[in-house]
């Protein structure tokens, strides 16, 4: 019997995935356990369909990823650190003051976890903050640290 599998089922196959299974197997523990169901041509008409919103779906987030790592490339934020005579600071710029400067400055609410810095911020300069927006889509913002007390 072919089976359509509506969950991931541990070596059998993947969600979506239409498998052949004994009669047995099917009826008296996937179909019990709602993990799948008979891959008639009206369920497989649908797994189709279905399928074919998913991937328009997936392309439309990643157009706007793409959007979105475009606008970035020409903002920039402002972040103050506190430093101690002969310019040397006191700690480091976190993701964390970066991103509270993003949601005050831009507007935008970005998780931290998702921001990655090339060197540590611990002097006033200019740098370029990594985002990554989508698994195939990485975005850059300026990050411009200035002094707190100037």
């Amino acid at each position: 019997m072919e089976v359509i599998l509506l969950e991931d089922v541990k070596s059998l196959g993947k969600k979506g995935e239409v498998v052949k299974v004994s009669d047995g197997y099917a009826r008296n523990y996937i179909f019990k356990k709602n993990l799948g169901r008979e891959a008639t041509s009206k369920n497989l008409n649908e797994l189709k369909l279905q399928k074919q919103h998913e991937e328009k779906l997936a392309k439309e987030k990643l157009d706007e990823a793409r959007a979105f790592a475009d606008e970035l490339k020409d903002k920039s934020v402002t972040v103050a650190i506190k430093t101690g005579s002969g310019g040397r600071s006191f700690g480091s710029v976190s993701t964390k003051e970066i991103n509270s400067a993003i949601k005050s400055q831009l507007g935008y609410d970005i998780d931290k976890k998702k921001m990655s810095l090339d060197v540590p911020v611990k002097s006033p300069g200019t740098y370029n903050l990594t985002i990554k927006i989508h698994p195939k889509v990485t975005g850059e913002l300026k990050v411009i640290v200035k002094d707190a007390d100037n």
